[in-house]
């Protein structure tokens, strides 16, 4: 399906004509122009809150890279070298529990 001419744009207009009349068709004319209008300022509306919203969590989370390059995992200052800007893990892992063997103690992994 190609895009639409000249010739079926008088078509759709003469159809409308004969289905509409000449008197309701600019009153229709009309209310289409103005749903249009709507549209078109609601989707510009939405499409600027999502940018917006994007842009804060951007800016969040720029913020929390720089406030975990000055931390490090003790909470202590960061040595300057520290260049990545992500997290860096934890420098020991919590003990890993095993499943509970017989006799109901927990050892360490």
């Amino acid at each position: 399906m190609g895009p639409i001419g000249v010739p079926e744009l008088i078509f759709i207009f003469v159809l409308a004509l004969l289905i509409f009349g000449p008197r309701k068709l600019p009153e229709l004319g009309r209310n289409l122009g103005k749903a249009l209008a709507e549209f078109r300022r609601a989707s510009t509306d939405l499409r600027r809150t999502v940018e917006d919203e994007m842009r804060n969590l951007e800016d969040e989370a720029r913020q929390l890279e720089r406030q975990a390059s000055d931390l490090d995992s003790n909470g202590n200052a960061a040595p300057a070298s520290a260049g990545s800007g992500s997290i860096a893990p934890p420098a020991t892992e919590p003990p890993r529990y095993e499943e509970k063997p017989p006799d109901g103690d927990v050892k360490p992994v």
